[in-house]
């Protein structure tokens, strides 16, 4: 079992940064991959951006490439997402994301405005 928190939305003006936290009960190098999914409202959750513990190998959605970067910090179990230039249609709540292999594990979620 691994617990999840995130930390570190807000509210924001476009053009802004913030930076997301997300803190993991246990050692991930147990896990295979950590992530960030976000949803809007009336939308379905999506992929923000991943990252293979082992090795780091990583991915964005589209929408956020080179803006966004996803980052762990394996002595402190930790995932983090940098989020630069801010739209206002990154406006969601953001969730953290763990895969074990075995099984999946969410966050309770961060909620991001970005104001124009």
């Amino acid at each position: 079992q691994v617990q999840l928190v995130e930390s570190g939305g807000g509210l924001v003006q476009a053009g802004g940064s913030l930076r997301l936290s997300c803190a993991a009960s246990r050692s991930i190098f147990s896990l295979n991959a950590m992530g960030w999914y976000r949803q809007a409202p009336g939308k379905e959750r999506e992929l923000v951006a991943r990252i293979i513990i082992d090795g780091g190998s990583i991915n964005y959605a589209d929408s956020v490439r080179g803006r966004f970067f996803i980052s762990r910090d394996t002595t402190k179990n930790m995932a983090f997402l940098q989020m630069n230039s801010l739209k206002p249609e990154d406006t969601a709540v953001y969730y953290c994301n763990a895969n074990s292999g075995l099984r999946v594990y969410w966050g309770q979620g961060t909620q991001v405005t970005v104001s124009s």
